[in-house]
């Protein structure tokens, strides 16, 4: 048996597994949603996903348990496929399609072709957005960005501390200036997906401790003196590197000072629309991903002479399922959609629009993730055994949309947004 077989012991017959091929999944997400994309978004999204299919054949690729998702960054990079948020043309890349919609297409692409990876790739995309909002043309900058973008290293985002989960801005960590310009950074972060593969990573550190007002920002390159750094296991994304930090007076030259004291919160905001919104788009994915397996297997599987999905309690959860994910497919897109032309228009977003789509960005993330918990578990549990073993891809669904609830804020700090956004439209009135 190959080292890297999907599998231990098949469970599913070769013809349902056949059906299950990436190909026929990728082509019922296609059926579903070609009536709603763009001509430029569903061709777009069609070139990723050739891409994923030849890649997954070329390379054997089984996700088995012993591959290293890591070591497909590089070749997904080359095609420009790790983030499409801007054309990044700073670092001469120039990207014909992109924006937030685009972005939808390749996340979904890639969450349908390893949910891991997907994952991975995301917590890269929010080490790169930092840096080419406030790159300022610094060599430096534009060098860690160019090396994120195009998948020759990985990247990660040092926020959350051992004490301090949700609540981001009252941090322990500390920042203190030097007479060069340079800060020391000590502290401790942990969470953070990528870490301990990242050559790059943003850091948020205060120069007083639980001092929001107070907040740095900073770009790290992991193989300074005062890095430190363990992994986490995460026994639900076992092939993502998840870290715990310990900075030990680590510096970073002025250069790699992308926020200075006070900068750094404004920073941290400004990032929440697109993190939130694209883990939405991943939640999404994800139900489309379990989706697909749950309905080519209950066409196929019989039971009592009948194909599984002609029995009400599985062809009607299934329509139920199905349902949800399309009207909530149809609400994201125009989010992103909405947020591209808002883009388009003010570059750096009006105060008002900006509330207003975070309080937006916050009700697709959460309402999102809790859609995904339920059909991925939903999906697997209609088809018995085989969607809780390891012959398809249906428990890394399972298992990335539980965390997928916590990243990016809890619900409960998604509902603690969306209350206060209550309590400002209340004194609008």
């Amino acid at each position: 048996m190959s080292e890297n077989k999907r599998y231990k012991t098949q469970v599913i017959n070769d013809e349902i597994l056949e059906k299950l091929s990436l190909d026929n999944r990728y082509n019922f997400v296609n059926d579903n949603l070609r009536v709603i994309l763009t001509d430029k978004q569903l061709n777009f999204l069609k070139q990723v996903q050739d891409f994923c299919v030849n890649y997954e054949a070329k390379n054997k690729i089984t996700h088995g348990p012993n591959e290293d998702v890591y070591e497909w960054y590089p070749d997904f990079g080359k095609e420009g496929y790790i983030t499409r948020q801007t054309p990044y043309s700073c670092i001469d890349l120039n990207y014909e399609d992109y924006g937030m919609a685009i972005e939808f297409m390749r996340i979904l692409a890639l969450d349908n072709f390893d949910p891991q990876f997907a994952m991975g790739s995301g917590a890269t995309v929010i080490c790169i957005n930092p840096i080419y909002a406030h790159h300022e043309d610094v060599p430096e900058r534009l060098e860690a960005l160019k090396e994120l973008v195009t998948g020759q290293v990985v990247g990660c985002l040092l926020m959350t501390e051992p004490e301090r989960g949700s609540d981001a801005v009252h941090q322990l960590t500390t920042c203190d200036e030097q007479e060069d310009g340079s800060f020391l950074l000590n502290g401790t972060k942990i969470f953070n997906t990528n870490a301990p593969k990242s050559k790059w990573a943003i850091a948020y550190a205060t120069a007083e401790k639980n001092q929001g007002n107070l907040l740095g920002q900073f770009l790290i390159n992991t193989s300074w003196e005062g890095w430190n750094c363990e992994r986490v296991g995460i026994p639900w994304t076992p092939k993502l590197y998840i870290g715990k930090e310990t900075l030990n007076n680590l510096k970073v030259p002025k250069e790699y000072v992308l926020g200075g004291i006070g900068k750094g919160r404004e920073h941290l905001f400004e990032g929440l629309i697109p993190e939130r919104i694209a883990i939405a788009v991943r939640c999404i994915s994800a139900c489309w991903g379990a989706l697909a397996h749950a309905v080519i297997y209950a066409n196929m599987r019989k039971q009592f002479d009948r194909e599984i999905l002609l029995f009400q309690g599985v062809g009607f959860s299934l329509a139920d399922l199905w349902a949800k994910t399309t009207a909530l497919t149809h609400g994201v897109l125009k989010f992103a959609e909405i947020y591209d032309e808002k883009h388009e228009k003010y570059g750096d977003l009006p105060d008002p629009i900006a509330q207003s789509m975070v309080n937006s960005a916050s009700q697709y993330k959460y309402i999102c993730a809790n859609l995904a918990k339920k059909v991925c578990f939903e999906a697997a549990n209609l088809m018995g055994g085989a969607g809780v073993c390891d012959n398809t891809l249906m428990h890394d669904y399972i298992s990335v949309s539980r965390i997928l609830e916590v990243v990016g804020g809890t619900k409960q700090i998604q509902q603690f947004i969306m209350s206060r956004g209550l309590k400002r439209l209340f004194k609008n009135l």
